[in-house]
């Protein structure tokens, strides 16, 4: 592109309603989350019409503050993108709908944005990507492993028959009772315990890059399950400890078998279990003596927000794929 170009994004695939705005697909001017963790912990997790209605609560002063922020006007914004999916369906519908509303009263191209390509541009607001390069998807809906040989080109080469990671984490944080949002809460209880239980690594068929989390949480439940009808203590620490141990080292270890195998330039982690510290830790020892940069985002860009799916809206704007009005919410959508 000859000049700078700026994109506003939405993202309203769960429980965070946000929008920010992106300067060439690298630059965060303003990045507004407006989080609804408080609402949904009392039910022990996301509640799908209750984030719904929170959206249409909110859309407009995230929007709001989004130009505020950055002191801009609305001609001077060149597209708009938007999360089309995955995600909840009603959630979906708010951002789109939002979205299609601005490009069309402001005369704008329309940038549908496939979420989790969001978590992987993530990282392009940090570093530069290396191609070809391998990406780890972890967050609480998905867990896959992804080869990109250029921009907006993804090969999926392994994915979660069952549970995804985050799925699993908040699960067994619901067994040991652990408040909502349980990823959190079981890495920093990880801390203060000793991996002395053996929970089973689901490594699967040999050459496999896919993902089974759905035995362990079993296995674990059934441990927590066992322990109380036996009327026997329970140490949580251990347990959490021992868990995260096992989720860590297949996700590690598949990771790096895969970086070298397809003879990556660069391995970059996205999603929202990408800021469990038991993970980056793993990952970066297991890559410390490689040839192979990690990448992985700060804390802030590890979650649902915005800014990842402008980043990603830059790649689409530069190829000038844009939407039509009639574009909608779309809960399955595959990234291809």
């Amino acid at each position: 592109m000859n000049k700078d170009y700026y994109i506003l994004a939405i993202e309203t695939s769960c429980d965070e309603t946000a929008a920010a705005i992106i300067k060439n697909g690298r630059e965060i001017i303003t990045n507004i989350v407006a989080s609804q963790i408080e609402s949904h912990k009392r039910f022990g997790g996301v509640v799908p019409e209750i984030a719904s209605r929170h959206h249409v609560e909110q859309i407009t002063f995230v929007l709001d503050q989004a130009i505020t922020e950055a002191e801009m006007t609305w001609d001077e914004i060149d597209a708009i993108a938007v999360t089309e999916g995955p995600g909840l369906v009603g959630a979906l519908i708010i951002g789109v709908n939002a979205a299609k509303a601005i490009a069309f009263a402001k005369g704008k191209p329309l940038i549908p944005v496939h979420h989790i390509a969001g978590h992987i541009y993530a990282n392009q607001l940090e570093n530069e990507f290396k191609f070809p390069l391998l990406a780890l998807i972890v967050s609480g809906g998905h867990t896959e492993l992804i080869v990109m040989k250029e921009h907006g080109k993804y090969e999926v080469i392994g994915e979660t028959l069952d549970d995804a990671a985050g799925e699993a984490f908040d699960k067994v944080a619901r067994v040991l009772d652990l408040p909502y949002p349980g990823g959190p809460r079981i890495d920093k209880l990880a801390k203060e315990g000793s991996e002395t239980i053996e929970f089973p690594r689901a490594w699967l068929e040999k050459d496999s890059y896919n993902f089974s989390f759905s035995g362990l949480k079993s296995a674990v439940i059934n441990y927590i399950h066992n322990k109380k009808q036996k009327n026997e203590s329970i140490n949580e620490a251990d347990i959490a400890t021992s868990f995260q141990a096992s989720v860590v080292d297949v996700l590690t270890e598949k990771t790096y078998k895969a970086a070298i195998e397809y003879d990556v330039k660069q391995v970059i982690v996205a999603g929202g279990v990408a800021a469990n510290s038991g993970l980056r830790t793993a990952l970066e020892e297991r890559f410390k003596d490689s040839q192979i940069p990690l990448m992985i985002p700060p804390l802030y860009l590890c979650t649902d927000n915005a800014a990842m799916i402008g980043a990603a809206a830059s790649v689409l704007y530069e190829k000038e794929v844009f939407a039509d009005w009639d574009l909608n919410a779309n809960p399955g959508l595959i990234l291809k």
